[in-house]
């Protein structure tokens, strides 16, 4: 039996597109680069903003991709965090996880203070026992890997994510995985990783409450 479920937030529990592509532009516009297309923009949802600024600019001096971090936020702190919009199901899924009894909490890329707001908005924050959010340099298995050093998880957890990093950073760590399909990696991206589950709706993520492997 799983003793927690540590849950990405972009791609698995809302959909930041929007606000992320809107953001990401005002930041590449205000320093004089071509902005992108909002198809573009799905490409870099998952890893660290400034790992995504890095492979957009192609820049690798550390302060510029500082300055094009910073102005990123400013857009997503005033309006870009309001611009996400939730999975379907998602709300009711996560309510039948949290009456199960197995703790729910946040391992996103995305900085806590925005993560915090995004959950508050929809009226999710109090399914989550915490939240762990990224920083600039810090890759998601050095996350969980600082989790576990906590205490906070343990290799009995399940991560669950949309994206390859999230099955990645699960594995380098010991804990399960699972990947989900309505988010932004595709089914090839998630199966070449073999996690330990992989589902096709918010409504089969109740198996994760359940003592048993399921993949669909």
């Amino acid at each position: 039996m799983h003793d927690l479920l540590l849950f990405d937030l972009d791609g698995t529990i809302s959909d930041p597109l929007v606000g992320f592509a809107r953001s990401i532009n005002y930041a590449l516009t205000h320093f004089g680069y071509e902005p992108l297309e909002l198809s573009a923009c799905a490409n870099y949802i998952g890893p660290p903003i400034d790992e995504s600024f890095r492979t957009i600019t192609r820049l690798t001096e550390p302060n510029k991709i500082k300055e094009l971090v910073g102005k990123y936020r400013e857009r997503y702190a005033d309006v870009g965090f309001a611009e996400n919009t939730l999975y379907p199901g998602i709300p009711e899924s996560l309510a039948t996880l949290a009456q199960s009894g197995v703790p729910l909490a946040v391992c996103t890329s995305k900085r806590k203070d925005f993560a915090e707001r995004i959950l508050e908005m929809f009226g999710l924050r109090h399914h989550f026992s915490f939240i762990s959010g990224g920083e600039i340099g810090l890759e998601k298995w050095q996350q969980i890997e600082s989790l576990l050093a906590q205490g906070s998880v343990s290799t009995s957890s399940v991560m669950i994510g949309d994206r390859h990093f999230d099955i990645v950073a699960a594995r380098k760590n010991g804990l399960s995985s699972a990947g989900v399909l309505w988010g932004y990696g595709s089914r090839a991206e998630l199966e070449k990783e073999q996690p330990t589950y992989l589902f096709a709706s918010p409504a089969e993520l109740s198996v994760l409450a359940e003592d048993r492997h399921h993949v669909f």
